[in-house]
């Protein structure tokens, strides 16, 4: 793969470690710094073959695969450029080996680079790491949620990591805070979800019976019920993984997450903002899950989020 020029028709063979990848995220990872927008554009017009014929971007792959590679016509860099300061340009760590490393995603850095945005999560892992033959995301988390995320460093580490998830295999807890006066100790929440896109192209989703199905359960942490408005910091384990899933259910419920800017009070998160609160209260707190090579059992955790540390402090202090 050291090899391959960006210049010249390359003649690829799929090795064991990209066996059932999807050849689009197969083709960022060896033409490194060529924008994701231009492998579609190549993969659209027919230039990729995969063993002679022409795929579409979720095609898998399979060790022994020919992979034709056409020139790569870009006036953009094609060499790895530093990543500018912001969200992410020095990424924490919560746990590392040799199957798998634990990053502390910071709010506002997207997991990926794409619509508009220059560098993703995983862009700036792997432009941290130049050296690493094999980074991939295992789940995502979306733009404005911060904590536990993970990238898979083998490709078996990956697949096995993939199939834990779809099984539910994966004990997954978020740190929520919500208005309202929750009373429950616990809470579990079933019902199902549609995905929609609006007029103007925005992905929701929406509260529907025909959907997929969908459960969260909701444990009490802390509440503020002598406040107004009163508020309540909450544990959600997702026992399913569907998008947005966590806030959808909350709004249902009547306890619009703080800060939420697509299914949450907006005149409410406009006082937050002003309180210093600027960002939606979501936070991937904790991971439990079996080590994908080993067999260990795996707890990975992240502390709460400074300015949503900081904004918690403020509830507890004292007032008037």
């Amino acid at each position: 793969m050291n090899s391959l020029r960006k210049d010249a028709v390359n003649q690829v063979s799929v090795g064991d470690d990209a066996a059932g990848q999807r050849i689009d995220n197969f083709l960022c990872r060896i033409l490194k710094g060529v924008p994701k927008s231009h492998v579609y554009r190549i993969l659209r017009s027919g230039e990729v073959r995969l063993n002679g014929k022409r795929v579409g971007p979720d095609a898998r792959l399979a060790a022994g695969d020919s992979l034709r590679v056409p020139p790569i016509r870009t006036a953009l860099p094609t060499t790895p450029r530093a990543v500018p300061p912001g969200p992410g340009s020095r990424l924490a760590i919560l746990y590392e080996d040799d199957a798998l490393v634990a990053v502390d995603k910071p709010a506002g850095l997207a997991v990926h680079g794409g619509s508009g945005i220059a560098h993703g999560l995983i862009e700036t892992l792997r432009a941290a790491r130049p050296d690493a033959k094999f980074l991939e995301l295992v789940h995502r988390l979306d733009r404005e949620t911060s904590g536990v995320l993970l990238v898979a460093k083998k490709r078996a580490a990956l697949v096995a990591l993939h199939a834990a998830w779809r099984d539910g295999a994966v004990d997954k807890h978020y740190r929520v805070l919500v208005r309202g006066k929750w009373r429950d100790a616990k809470r579990s929440v079933k019902l199902s979800l549609h995905k929609f896109t609006t007029r103007e192209g925005e992905r929701r989703v929406r509260i529907e019976d025909e959907g997929q199905q969908a459960e969260t359960v909701f444990r009490r942490v802390t509440v503020w019920n002598g406040r107004e408005p009163p508020l309540a910091l909450l544990d959600a384990e997702l026992r399913t993984g569907r998008t947005h899933q966590i806030r959808v259910h909350l709004t249902h419920l009547g306890f619009p997450l703080a800060g939420d800017d697509k299914y949450g009070d907006f005149a409410w998160n406009r006082v937050l903002a002003k309180e210093g609160l600027r960002r939606m209260f979501l936070h991937a707190y904790t991971l439990a899950l079996v080590h994908p090579l080993t067999g260990a059992q795996l707890s990975i955790e992240s502390p709460l989020a400074p300015d949503l540390a900081r904004y918690l402090a403020t509830l507890d202090a004292p007032h008037g």
